[in-house]
């Protein structure tokens, strides 16, 4: 069995864990005979997924191709967000538990900013 763990932030997966997956193989194009390196996955925690997807585009040109397809699966469905919030829910104090049922639409007020917008 493969050990598995975070790439960003190290954090070791048991088996069934939630976490993205990034799978990647070469292959020769136009060359024959075709040859193929063996796939090889990299695996993100649902927490290090949307930091990815939210934060600005790394360097390199396989670190941008993987930080779009990571930036698409996090705005696809609600389900990557709320796995990151039901593991930060799970560290002692990170999170009250009132804001338990708000989900990956939570958004912090600043009522500030909220009265001057309004002006």
């Amino acid at each position: 069995m493969e050990h598995l763990f975070c790439l960003r932030c190290n954090r070791d997966f048991e088996a069934g864990q939630k976490s993205v997956g990034v799978f990647m193989f070469a292959q020769t194009v136009g060359i024959k005979p075709r040859q193929k390196s063996a796939a090889q996955r990299i695996c993100f925690c649902p927490q290090c997924s949307v930091a990815l997807a939210m934060g600005p585009p790394p360097e390199g040109a396989l670190n941008v191709a993987a930080w779009k397809m990571i930036r698409d699966l996090v705005g696809s469905d609600p389900a990557l967000n709320q796995a990151a919030w039901e593991t930060l829910r799970g560290v002692v104090g990170l999170l009250p538990p009132s804001e338990a049922g708000t989900g990956s639409d939570a958004r912090p007020v600043n009522e500030a900013n909220a009265d001057s917008a309004v002006q």
